[in-house]
């Protein structure tokens, strides 16, 4: 039997992250602005802002793994300041894309930068020990696969309420198993 290494794993998740982002993005396009942006009750209230907030903790996330690489001698080029070019200050619930293009576009070269970070990611990384400081300025420090997991787990959370309120708002997302890509 092969048994998969966490980076293959991360590599089949990064596929799928990007594989489905696309299919929520091309949904959103039979919704008008108004609708993508109207408040549907759900956490982050519209399906603009839930996805922009799947853009920030992402760049979140990223600038983390990047840091924690730079601290073991690791740099990946792919995680670069065009990338994870937000704010130093940020609230989770900030809305760094009003408009549908931008925010569009920043999806895109996340899940590109993400499929490649995994791809040049070194098989010993997710066991090294990351530190930072979260939002509310806790310091934590664990092993790098837990927050790689976190970070798949977290976007996976989100397209489920983003695919919700789609699915409400009348577009079709179709089907968004992760087997149905392998």
């Amino acid at each position: 039997m092969d048994t998969p290494t966490f980076t293959e794993n991360y590599r089949l998740l990064a596929r799928y992250n990007h594989w489905l982002n696309e299919r929520l993005y091309a949904a959103c396009e039979a919704l008008t602005d108004e609708e993508r942006k109207r408040e549907r009750g759900a956490f982050f209230g519209s399906i603009h802002h839930t996805l922009g907030h799947l853009v920030l903790a992402d760049q979140v996330w990223l600038r983390r793994f990047a840091q924690c690489g730079v601290e073991n001698g690791i740099h990946f080029a792919s995680l670069g300041a065009d990338v994870i070019d937000m704010p130093e200050a940020y609230t989770l619930d900030m809305v760094l894309y009003e408009d549908w293009t931008g925010l569009k576009a920043k999806r895109l070269q996340l899940d590109t930068a993400i499929e490649q970070w995994t791809a040049d990611m070194p098989e010993a990384y997710p066991g090294m020990t990351m530190r930072y400081s979260n939002s509310k300025g806790v310091q934590r420090e664990h092993a790098v696969w837990k927050a790689i997991t976190h970070f798949f787990n977290h976007q996976t959370h989100h397209r489920g309420q983003a695919t919700t309120l789609i699915t409400q708002a009348g577009a079709a997302v179709g089907v968004t198993d992760l087997i149905a890509l392998v």
